[in-house]
């Protein structure tokens, strides 16, 4: 039998490995969907094994067969999405989660306890803002917000308490890059003569690029995190989140989604198995085209102040987002999302964006104004009052998120309708 590396990617992430340990079925193409919350232990004895088994450091997951107890710990389709997802990733191990806030929390709450310190790129997530900002510190950990794509500010917020560096690339929502190697190379440096329990880890949300377009653990990054709602799953239609890194870590990752309660269901897990990973490579390859034309379209609109696209020679980081965002066969992967601002100043800006999406809500059908990302559906909204609610004011200016600034997903339809549905909003903005 052929190993699986003698494959290209895609065919793996459509059929996954020839034999996983996590395949607890006979006969079948597709696996069953997992519908018990418990398992017959058949003994005492295996459930005692079984109970000895669950997040155990001694035993190797990828090559053990699981003994499954209860949904909360683990469940096969659980365990096949998990593959799956570690092999996209080129990482040891994936544990997945309800959600891709619960991904974060589990990464985030393994390393950190009182006294500890988090340095955080600038612009992220909302959600992952106010988890940082109004739970963390409630448990005594601090952070300091910087702009990682100057590297001066990287080494003079970090400090002896520090345990983390978190950041995306690209940023939520502005498209911005971070220079993945870059980082990588600072905390080496600040990880010289630091203990093992001390060191310095970073985390990527690679959930806007995929790995399909970006994979950071290639580059010397500890830890990814996807919220797997997004374009892995691609449909919206399930929730979910991953985190992916050493396996040295499982145990505790798995014993945080066990004990906190955030475990994936496995009616989820099948989706994202069946549907969402399988299609990756097709969705992001049709959405790129697509995001490409529309980001030209908009470039050269009277309307539009500006657009972020890494796919467009205007990008300001053009060259870095040719270095690092690379799709599974080594081509430019700039993604399926965009960035623009509307023309004028502040006021004027944000009123136009506002009649924007309002007349795309009003009569667009290529076009939907909804939150999330990464769909089959082209998605548009307002980061400033929606996603990006949770920063303050004088945080999204800080972050370059302008009260103007939209936020576009490219989904899958005809590309003659995005741009005339957009050209109608134009009109009216």
């Amino acid at each position: 039998m052929k190993e699986v590396h003698e494959y290209k990617d895609r065919s793996v992430l459509i059929h996954g490995k020839f034999k996983s340990e996590k395949w607890d079925f006979q006969d079948h193409i597709t696996a069953p969907i997992t519908t018990s919350v418990s398992f017959r232990l058949r003994t005492a004895e295996r459930g005692s094994e079984g109970f000895q088994q669950f997040a155990n450091p001694a035993l190797d997951r990828a090559t053990t067969h699981p003994i499954y107890i209860y949904e909360r710990l683990d469940d096969p389709c659980q365990g096949l999405l998990e593959e799956t997802l570690a092999f996209a990733e080129k990482g040891e191990t994936a544990i997945s989660f309800a959600t891709g806030m619960a991904a974060i929390s589990a990464v985030l709450g393994i390393h950190v306890q009182a006294g500890d310190h988090i340095v955080v790129n600038r612009t992220i997530y909302g959600c992952t803002f106010s988890l940082i900002v109004h739970w963390l510190t409630r448990f005594g950990v601090t952070h300091t917000f910087v702009d990682l794509a100057r590297p001066e500010q990287l080494h003079e917020a970090i400090r002896p308490e520090t345990r983390v560096v978190y950041f995306e690339t690209p940023c939520n929502p502005t498209l911005e890059l971070v220079d993945i190697r870059g980082v990588v190379a600072e905390v080496a440096v600040a990880n010289q003569g630091r203990s093992e329990e001390d060191r310095i880890v970073t985390i990527v949300d690679n959930t806007f690029a995929t790995p399909f377009c970006q994979r950071p653990l290639t580059m010397g990054v500890n830890y990814v995190v996807h919220s797997l709602t997004k374009n892995l799953g691609g449909f919206g239609t399930s929730m979910g989140g991953v985190v992916i890194g050493p396996r040295t870590r499982e145990t505790d990752l798995l014993l945080f989604r066990k004990d906190f309660g955030g475990s994936l269901a496995p009616t989820k897990a099948w989706d994202i198995l069946n549907y969402g990973v399988p299609t990756l490579a097709l969705r992001l390859e049709r959405q790129q085209q697509l995001a490409r034309r529309v980001a030209e379209f908009l470039d050269l609109h009277p309307k539009v102040k500006l657009v972020r696209y890494p796919g467009l020679d205007s990008f300001p980081q053009s060259e870095l987002a040719r270095e690092q965002m690379r799709d599974i066969d080594g081509n430019f992967a700039p993604g399926s999302l965009l960035w623009f601002e509307m023309a004028g100043n502040a006021e004027t800006s944000y009123g136009r964006a506002v009649r924007l999406i309002n007349r795309v809500a009003e009569r667009a059908l290529s076009i939907t104004l909804a939150v999330s990302l990464g769909n089959v559906r082209t998605l548009i909204e307002h980061p400033s009052s929606m996603t990006h609610s949770a920063l303050p004011p004088e945080e999204q200016e800080k972050a370059g998120i302008a009260p103007g600034g939209i936020r576009l997903s490219l989904g899958i339809e005809d590309v003659s309708d995005i741009l005339r549905d957009l050209e109608d909003a134009l009109s009216h903005a």
